[in-house]
């Protein structure tokens, strides 16, 4: 027979009964957590033992008995309990009323609100279960962690005290159930103090499959009822022909709720003392970062690149954002280092050395957007000599780098999309205002100094666009698509140069351009429904007339020097990728899209098209200073032909291609492709790229590389990998790549070893090593070398 009783915490206590025992042991339950707790976020509730008081409680039972002689409560028979989320079942309850005791025997078991199971043999308490004993305890996790124990005493309602007790993690339950864990912590003892909030192991060893390899005398960890606490973070390592070996030692600081701040000390053996500093401040509407690391070198003769054979060499940064209302965001990531090469060099350091330097200011909202942005730029590459391409009356093409970049100060972007149909469409706002200023001239030759090129030119550099765009749909009962648009633009130049005559503003304060553009786009979806499918065939039209595009050549390009001819950029309806090239004159694209998808999974997509020059002066045909449109595929009044392929298997096989080919001889121009594949144990990508030849921008000879990368697993946790980058119009290794690793539920390792050619710091080839060791719950470690020569 099952009684189910119900009844409120106030309650238990006045009345004395059954009910007072039962219910005793489901909120004194969670002390079986205490030896139990796996991990910081795991011990919480157990070790606070708070309940609702309002909860109420379920007590089912096949018996129950009351002896009044001995004023002993006992529930026999698949007792289980239901309070306030969690349940206890046993086989007996007994609550002895004169010692205040309760005692839960025969294969007890805690399933907490949070899903953590405990399971013991018996379970003792008192009444008001600030005192508690238990036998054998075992706690698996929601985390897949568990925690045995021998025995374990709760006292004074603060310290709990765990004797031979073992944390580990768990793996399948599919492993032998005799098999030890491949690694394991065992503890003569666990003490807990809750006031504090302190987990302390006394005569701790650290076990590999059963065997110990490291003794710990003392280890402590923070209460887990505490997200931070002050304390050493797990040391990593380092080894490097230049700077020597190395362990890092982190310690963090728990300051405040608020902010904290992590220092780590790296000695080295051939450079002295690392030093590496991180102050994190979280607000109420925003956080601000500062992290300053550097030395002073003791050898800094093991170095020879440009500033790095100084004493002092470091780096600070300093990142942040603030949600200044619902719509506007300030923030900034801006990074400062003594030479170009420390942050490869010293590659320990907790922030890393990514260009550019950035301040910004955002504003959005549904249909507008403001940003005001800053950049700086600070290069990473060291100076070179190159004489073949030196432009006369410039300085060489590898000379002043740093120089010769920008610093972009403000660049400024509006954009704005009228809620309320105009003329029956869509109308569009754009605004970009930049302005950027170069020391030096950045040129180079195409012809041994003769003709010369610009990628940038010194002085000050603004301009400011505005454009509208119009657009709407139409669709016919056939279902073909018409889409007339309409757009103007206006751009203002200003420039201040010592090199002024490079530009066509010598002379000229302001210059001023226009472009008006009128267009149609036609689509025609047709689409055909067979067994097993459907495909769509999608022949589509663009044409855009405007006038001829105004100061070719005779002005700067910072902004759209990249011209990337294909698939993505045929229906644009200007190509150039900024605001400093306006396309000019009358053109025609067309294409067509073909989707097939398959009712097994595959999915197919492909678009194959051209460009059409009609009307008017061809923007790609007339070099402007930089010369890059010349080879582009445009330059002509018929274009190259593009296209894109894509094809997802639903299997583990994608592969997507674009390429750009000849419209003389159909030979590829530009072809970039990848794919990858998981099939059984291996897991692969391949990628490959060409790029032919651009005399126009000084490169005479085609590029072409291949990359590729794979993972074998040779057993269920062990796998080997590795990749390759080879340049193979040059029968060169670029980069190439091999280790092998081990990973298990609680358990990950690897070694790796890599080469790379490509960096330019004095070193023909540089080497590197990487060990990595991670411990689910615990923390990761690893060790690298920056550069074995």
């Amino acid at each position: 027979m099952s009684l189910p009783l119900f009844l409120n915490k106030e309650r238990w206590a006045k009345r004395g009964s059954l009910l007072a025992a039962a219910s005793l042991l489901a909120i004194s339950a969670g002390l079986a957590l205490v030896p139990t707790g796996a991990s910081a976020q795991d011990l919480t509730s157990g070790l606070t033992g708070d309940v609702d008081p309002d909860a109420e409680m379920l007590l089912e039972s096949r018996e129950i008995t009351y002896d009044f002689d001995k004023d002993v409560i006992v529930a026999t028979g698949d007792v289980q309990v239901y309070y306030d989320g969690s349940t206890v079942q046993a086989y007996q309850i007994v609550f002895d009323r004169k010692s205040g005791q309760l005692t839960a025997r025969g294969n007890v078991i805690f399933i907490e609100s949070n899903g953590n199971v405990v399971r013991t043999s018996e379970l003792t308490l008192s009444e008001d279960f600030a005192e508690g004993f238990a036998n054998a305890l075992q706690i698996d996790t929601t985390k897949r962690t568990r925690f045995l124990a021998e025995k374990a005493r709760r006292e004074g309602n603060n310290v709990t005290t765990i004797e031979n007790g073992v944390y580990t993690v768990y793996t399948k339950p599919t492993n032998p159930p005799n098999k030890p864990p491949l690694w394991r912590v065992r503890a003569e003892k666990i003490i807990h103090k809750q006031q504090e909030k302190i987990i302390r192991f006394e005569n701790a060893a650290f076990e590999v499959y059963g065997k110990p390899i490291a003794w710990l005398p003392y280890l402590s960890m923070p209460d887990p009822t505490i997200k931070r606490k002050s304390g050493f973070l797990i040391p990593s390592g380092v080894v490097n022909d230049k700077i020597g070996y190395g362990v890092t030692v982190p310690y963090y600081w728990a300051l405040s709720p608020h902010y904290d701040l992590t220092t780590t000390l790296t000695p080295l053996t051939k450079q002295g003392l690392f030093g590496d500093v991180q102050y994190r401040h979280r607000f109420q509407y925003g956080q601000v970062s500062f992290s300053a690391a550097g030395l002073f070198q003791a050898q800094p003769s093991e170095f020879s690149t440009s500033r790095a054979d100084e004493r002092w060499r470091g780096a600070v940064n300093s990142s942040a954002s603030f949600n200044l209302s619902r719509d506007w965001t300030l923030g900034w990531d801006v990074t400062y280092k003594s030479d170009r090469q420390f942050f490869k060099d010293y590659s320990m350091a907790s922030f890393g050395g990514g260009d550019p330097s950035e301040i910004f200011l955002e504003g959005r909202n549904d249909r507008n957007l403001l940003s005001v942005r800053a950049y700086a730029f600070q290069i990473s590459q060291e100076d070179y000599e190159d004489s073949d391409f030196d432009a006369d009356g410039f300085s060489p093409v590898g000379s002043s780098l740093q120089d010769k970049q920008p610093l972009v100060l403000p660049v400024i972007d509006y954009d704005y999309v009228f809620a309320d149909p105009i003329l029956a469409g869509e109308l569009s706002l754009a605004a970009n205002f930049t302005s950027l200023t170069r020391d030096e001239t950045d040129a180079f030759s195409i012809d041994g100094g003769t003709t010369a090129r610009f990628r940038g030119v010194d002085g000050t550099f603004s301009r400011l666009s505005l454009q509208g765009d119009w657009r709407r749909t139409f669709i016919d009962p056939l279902g073909q698509s018409f889409t007339p648009f309409a757009y103007m633009r206006g751009d203002l130049f200003f420039l201040a140069s010592p090199d002024s005559d490079v530009t066509a503003l010598a002379g000229e304060s302001f210059v001023g351009r226009a472009m008006p553009a009128i267009g149609l786009e036609y689509r025609y979806p047709i689409i055909a429904t067979f067994e097993g499918g459907n495909q769509v065939f999608e022949p589509i039209a663009q044409i855009v007339a405007r006038p001829n595009e105004q100061r070719i050549g005779e002005l700067p390009n910072d902004d759209a020097q990249s011209i990337v001819f294909d698939t993505t950029t045929l229906f644009d309806y200007d190509k150039f990728s900024g605001f400093d090239r306006a396309e000019g004159g009358t053109r025609l694209n067309v294409g067509l899209n073909y989707k097939l998808q398959l009712n097994s999974g595959y999915y197919l997509s492909g678009l194959f098209g051209r460009s059409y020059q009609l009307a008017g002066e061809n923007s790609y045909a007339t070099p402007d200073i930089l010369g890059a449109t010349e080879d582009s595929g445009l330059a002509t009044t018929l274009s190259d032909y593009v296209g894109s392929l894509y094809l997802d298997t639903q299997y583990g096989v994608k592969i997507g291609a674009q390429a750009r080919f000849d419209k003389e001889d159909f030979s590829v121009n530009r072809l970039q492709a990848q794919a990858s594949a998981i099939y059984g144990p291996v897991v692969s990508s391949l990628a490959y790229a060409f790029l032919g030849e651009q005399p126009d921008v000084g490169i005479d000879t085609p590029r072409e590389e291949i990359l590729g990368s794979a993972s074998l697993r040779l057993q269920e946790n062990w796998r080997v990998f590795g990749s390759m980058r080879y340049d193979i119009e040059n029968s060169n290794i670029v980069q190439d790549g091999v280790g092998i690793g081990y990973d298990d539920e609680g358990f990950s390792f690897s070694v790796s070893y890599a080469e790379d050619r490509s960096r330019n710091d004095g070193d023909s080839v540089n080497r590197t090593l990487y060990f990595r060791i991670g411990l689910r719950t615990i923390g990761n470690t690893q060790v690298s070398s920056g550069a074995l020569n």
